[in-house]
């Protein structure tokens, strides 16, 4: 090589090298809802709220009990918001089989009834909170919020309610057996109905008509002096007429 070209060689500027790109950072797993209800009106609702909540995504829905098993142990959701009186198999049911086939499943209860009895029942059945529908719009997000840090939630009526009956009375409020004077065929009435099954579907499984069926509740609510289906419920639950 001659003088010049070795002096052309060193004097040829060498491009430097790029620096490695910096790791990516690890990307956060969406907090993963599955959104349980009988209604569809109310599923499309409570999607709204729950996807206008970044980090929160709803991976199905489901319409009856049995569908909601199903997509708990396909689908594994980190939560799963569910309505206490559903088709096939109650919220009660749900919650207890959910939580033993997928115990990383957490369950809030969303319900139109308001029950400090039924409440501590799905708690006991393992679920981690109890949101009314009627506050749902301005607390379901800090609900889910709270579950998801593992925290149980109570709807604000309701918790308020229970601390003021433990302040009037903080024995064991459970105790005891309740008197049940009803009827054989209106028990079974009172278990179907109370297990999330309609009039019709309760009418095909003890082989009478709707409207007999219709009659028998009419009946137990005058005779129970119930003033709402809730209080059915309740009834049912402490009669041990649904096992949770």
């Amino acid at each position: 090589m001659s003088k010049e070209a070795a002096v052309a060689v060193r004097e040829t500027p060498v491009a430097p090298r790029e620096a490695p790109a910096p790791p990516r950072p690890p990307v956060s797993r969406s907090y993963r809802v599955l959104v349980v209800d009988d209604h569809s009106v109310v599923r499309r609702g409570i999607r709204s709220l729950l996807e206008s909540q970044p980090g929160v995504e709803v991976c199905g829905e489901a319409a009856t009990g049995v569908e909601a098993l199903h997509k708990v142990v396909t689908d594994h959701p980190d939560l799963m918001v569910l309505d206490l009186t559903m088709p096939e198999k109650n919220g009660l049911e749900v919650t207890r089989v959910a939580r033993q086939q997928c115990p990383n499943t957490d369950v809030l209860i969303l319900t139109m009834h308001f029950s400090e009895e039924i409440a501590k029942e799905v708690l006991r059945c393992g679920a981690r909170g109890y949101l009314l529908k009627s506050d749902a719009d301005h607390e379901l997000l800090t609900a889910v919020r709270h579950i998801q840090q593992h925290k149980p939630f109570f709807t604000s009526k309701l918790a308020m309610s229970m601390a003021e009956s433990f302040v009037r009375d903080p024995g064991n409020r459970d105790a005891g057996s309740v008197e049940v004077p009803l009827s054989q065929r209106e028990l079974e009435v009172v278990q179907l109905l109370a297990s999330g099954k309609s009039n019709k579907e309760a009418a095909a499984m003890i082989g009478v008509s709707t409207r007999t069926v219709e009659s028998h509740r009419n009946h137990i609510m005058r005779k129970m002096e119930f003033h709402s289906f809730s209080d059915l419920i309740r009834f049912a639950i402490r009669a041990n007429l649904v096992q949770p």
